[in-house]
């Protein structure tokens, strides 16, 4: 069994923890909310005495009984005959959200909807037909059928009308019926194709409280609309008294017998929420846990009725005498109904943001500390084991995937920065891995540099000794031996640059480092150079002190031997060589100049790998093999080494780490 699997099962005695507490946070959830009920119930009996009061001069409207709703507007609407100034207008959507709607006909025939509203001394009405084009009136033939708009004023046992016609769509007014001329412009609006149907927007005088008010829309062979309808609107003065009654979080809502919502009033949490860029670490941590807790809690509790709280219209039958409510933005709430006087509800509701069940008060904020701690401490030890094993399951298909079932390197390890003994063995496992890749690669280049390399040595002594075989004169065959023993000494020089190559990278890895002054080194060196070499101009030019580079002198003496031997090559006589030494912030450049031709632009990175020359004449057969081992020498001392052409010859840089 794999260590984590046995972990997993050690930590699965833990969730006896969490599920105690998870039954003690729903029993104390519970009871918590009983009281508040009861607590809400007892208010809701207090508040009802007061709005029975207020509501004594205004009788209920009896159930069954035409209803036409008007919102309460803080300012009138402009008649153009649309309704994106009118409440429950949807911006997003360009959707009229219409107060009610009555089919004419059957589900396809045209449909009637309208909304009202009231500001001070007028009532506003908006008619849309949908599902029909209309009928405009025509003045030079009256009998013909057109769409009109009646509407009927009734007090008590007078009725008066108004008829609205029109002959094309715009400003409308209203006439008294039977009395051609006779305009009534106390009552105005608008008259406005939309699409599918027709708009018209209206301004009448607001009827008198005991006055009935209703409206038909009459087109050939239909008449639809309430001919009489009792007007129905919120109370301003009974809501104002609400709000004096009703705590933060809390709401109230007073229906008629059929649901019409006179009074409506809510009040917002008082919450003090400190900025989310002020919370600590812990605080931050604390509020997700807190929030975990509570949606846990209330996936335990009873599925909330749904409410739609921005309706004019709520059936009391179907709302819970006592319960949970969701409302159309998400939040749930506690609510409650009292019976009112005349078949009137009172509906009292509260948020559960606002009860002491977990709703981030200093009891929520306790079980959520002590929920966060048993999680944490539940989950640590599986964590640990999980990412152990994942990390050794990582580094186990990381060695797999860079290696094939042959033995070639596929790919690096990727870089671990773990500082424990996983991470030690995974960049031991990186490293062994990239100096095979590297040993690879360097053995394939080698190979086919190699190959190449022999190749013409070998066809010249074939070639010779074939030719050799078929001639009897002696001076063909002097020369057909001297073709091959100078071919045999090409193999020689080879064999013998490998071995020098091979020796080198050999002696790298034994070679001791130490602090020493490469200014010194390069001073006493080119005063050699200049010795040995009068043919040629040698300078050096830099410090004579003051440039500490650690890692061996031989090595670098090597390295400057193979430099000035490629520069002589490629100098012409009495040309001027020069060393440089320069210190850089964090580096020593030390460089090796010569007079003469350009090296190749295809050249100047291949330059440093083995078999590669850019030699003519007499010097071609050169193996190319002293400018590799320059850039093993560098490498190994942390360096690297450049070339750059210039005005008058060719420069090679190596750049070497400054010694502390």
């Amino acid at each position: 069994m794999t260590l984590k699997r046995q972990l997993f099962i050690a930590s699965l005695l833990m969730l006896l923890i969490p599920w105690a507490g998870l039954q003690f946070v729903l029993e104390l959830d519970q009871a918590l909310r009983n009281q508040a009920a009861r607590q809400l119930q007892g208010q809701a009996g207090r508040i009802a005495g007061f709005v029975t009061e207020q509501l004594e001069a205004s009788p209920a409207i009896k159930p069954g009984t035409p209803v036409i709703y008007a919102d309460l507007l803080s300012r009138a609407p402009n008649l153009d005959g649309y309704g994106d100034d009118w409440p429950g207008y949807d911006e997003e959507e360009s959707r009229q959200q219409w107060q009610s709607s009555q089919k004419v006909s059957d589900s396809n025939g045209p449909e009637v909807s309208w909304q009202a509203a009231v500001n001070r001394n007028h009532l506003y009405l908006l008619v849309r037909v949908s599902g029909r084009t209309a009928e405009f009136f025509n003045p030079g033939n009256p009998a013909q059928p057109h769409d009109r708009i009646l509407l009927q004023f009734v007090d008590g046992d007078q009725t008066s009308r108004r008829l609205i016609r029109t002959q094309a769509p715009g400003a409308i007014n209203a006439i008294e019926p039977g009395s051609e001329g006779s305009t009534d412009y106390r009552i105005s609006g608008y008259w406005q194709a939309v699409s599918n149907g027709y708009q018209a927007e209206l301004r009448i005088p607001r009827p008198a409280p005991s006055e009935r008010f209703g409206f038909q829309v009459i087109w050939p062979g239909v008449v639809a609309g309430h001919a009489s309808a009792e007007i129905v609107n919120r109370m301003p003065a009974l809501e104002n008294r609400l709000e004096a009654m009703i705590a933060p979080g809390q709401g109230a809502r007073v229906l008629e017998p059929d649901g019409w919502v006179i009074a409506r009033q809510a009040r917002q949490t008082e919450t003090d929420e400190p900025e989310f860029d002020s919370l600590s670490p812990l605080q931050i941590l604390e509020r997700i846990s807190l929030n975990g807790l509570r949606a846990l809690v209330r996936f335990y509790q009873p599925e909330p009725v749904p409410l739609n709280d921005a309706t004019h219209r709520m059936d009391a039958e179907e709302l819970p005498s006592q319960g949970l409510v969701r409302h159309r933005d998400g939040d749930t709430h506690l609510l409650v109904k009292q019976s009112l006087a005349d078949g009137r509800v009172l509906v009292l509701e509260e948020s559960l943001d606002q009860l002491l069940a977990l709703s981030g008060s200093t009891l929520g904020s306790v079980i959520a500390r002590s929920v966060l701690l048993i999680i944490v401490l539940m989950l640590v030890l599986l964590g640990y084991a999980s990412w152990l094993s994942w990390r050794i399951t990582r580094l186990q298909r990381a060695v797999c995937a860079s290696i094939d079932d042959d033995g070639r390197v596929l790919g690096s390890l990727p870089p671990a920065r773990a500082k424990d003994e996983l991470g030690d063995l995974s960049r031991q496992f990186s490293h062994m891995v990239d100096r095979l890749q590297g040993y690879t690669d360097y053995l394939e280049s080698f190979s086919r540099r190699l190959s190449h390399e022999l190749k013409t040595p070998v066809a010249v002594v074939r070639s010779s000794l074939d030719n050799l075989s078929h001639t009897t004169d002696p001076a063909d065959q002097a020369s057909y031996i001297d073709r091959a023993r100078s071919a045999t000494d090409r193999l020689s020089q080879i064999l013998q640059g490998m071995s020098e190559a091979a020796r080198l990278e050999q002696s790298l890895d034994h070679a001791e480092k130490e602090i020493f002054d490469l200014a010194d080194v390069a001073t006493q060196t080119t005063l050699a150079y200049q010795e040995l070499d009068p043919s040629h101009h040698i300078h050096y030019a830099g410090p004579t002190s003051g440039c500490p580079c650690y890692g061996s002198p031989e090595l670098l003496v090597q390295l400057l031997d193979k430099l000035v031997d490629n520069a002589r090559d490629f100098t012409p006589e009495q040309g001027r060589i020069e060393i440089r030494l320069r210190r850089a912030p964090g580096q020593l450049e030390l460089s090796v100049f010569n007079e003469g031709s350009s090296l190749p632009e295809n050249l100047t990175s291949d330059i440093f790998s083995p078999f590669v020359s850019v030699r003519t004449g007499k010097q071609e057969g050169h193996l190319g093999q002293g400018l590799l081992i320059v850039r093993l020498i560098a490498e190994h001392h942390n360096g690297r080494v450049l070339t750059a052409n210039e005005s008058d010859g060719v420069r090679f840089t190596v750049i070497l780490p400054l010694a502390a």
